[in-house]
């Protein structure tokens, strides 16, 4: 099969302008989980605070090109992409110099749209032979960054925390969406909202989650994922928390959640 008649990878945005909410953890257990059940992944660290990279067990000093490079336009993505020690994984890393591209990028043509530039460039490369999922690690803000996360994507997938203001912030990455739909990229397509840090013996818990799936309703991936020491253990070792503690309760719920992940993209409707 050539480069050009081989299928694209499914391109998807782990995206929240809230920090703390497990974005970060989603995208490293998700990605993992998916190279698991026998996809190629590529994990796409955007976020300039790299724990991505280093919840992989990447070093900042073990990062050469990073994604900086790649949105800059030194490098292409295929140069930044690197094997992890997760079979079917590779990461393309960041680094704190990607705090700079907002400014940097400001008055660049195609800023918007650097990083989907450099995927089309991967997709039909070498390297990107037979990677079926892209999954980009956004920041915790509206910035730059994640618009061109956003234009790059098909698919976003918001992880949600279950505490007071879930549902303000949702509406504005919500608004966000539809705005690089309407604007930028019309594909771009909400795959699923994903309630993380989920404690049923917590009412407040249980408001939000009746709250956003009245709101959403089938938006909502049926799995939670639970408050678990072990996911916030498992980045000081530089471990995915599949790897870390397979058998904890946050490792079976992201199987679980690459498995609905997975439902959800072979429903879509094919294209003509």
């Amino acid at each position: 099969m050539s480069a050009n008649s081989r299928p694209a990878p499914r391109i998807i945005a782990i995206a929240n302008q809230k920090g703390g909410v497990g974005k970060t953890t989603t995208a490293i257990n998700l990605s993992t989980a998916l190279a698991a059940v026998g996809e190629k992944v590529l994990l796409v660290d955007l976020d300039p605070q790299g724990n991505a990279s280093t919840g992989l067990g990447i070093s900042a000093a073990a990062r050469g090109v990073t994604t900086y490079d790649v949105l800059s336009g030194e490098y292409r993505l295929e140069a930044a992409v690197g094997d992890t020690d997760i079979p079917g994984l590779a990461l393309a890393p960041a680094g704190v110099d990607l705090a700079g591209a907002e400014i940097e990028l400001i008055d660049a043509e195609r800023r918007h749209f650097r990083l989907a530039d450099a995927i089309a460039d991967y997709a039909v490369s070498a390297s990107g032979a037979g990677v079926t999922y892209i999954i980009i690690d956004c920041p915790p803000s509206l910035s730059l960054l994640t618009i061109n996360a956003l234009a790059a994507a098909q698919a976003v997938i918001i992880p949600l925390q279950c505490e007071f203001f879930a549902l303000e912030g949702l509406s504005q990455i919500l608004r966000t969406i539809e705005t690089v739909r309407t604007r930028i990229n019309p594909a771009l397509e909400l795959q699923g909202v994903v309630l993380t840090m989920h404690d049923r013996r917590n009412n407040l818990t249980n408001q939000v989650e009746d709250d956003v799936r009245a709101h959403l309703q089938d938006k909502v991936y049926r799995t939670v994922i639970p408050r678990n020491v072990r996911i916030s253990e498992a980045p000081s070792h530089g471990k995915p928390a599949l790897l870390y503690d397979l058998k904890c309760p946050g490792s079976q719920a992201y199987i679980q959640l690459a498995s609905e992940v997975i439902q959800r993209e072979r429903a879509r409707p094919k294209a003509a």
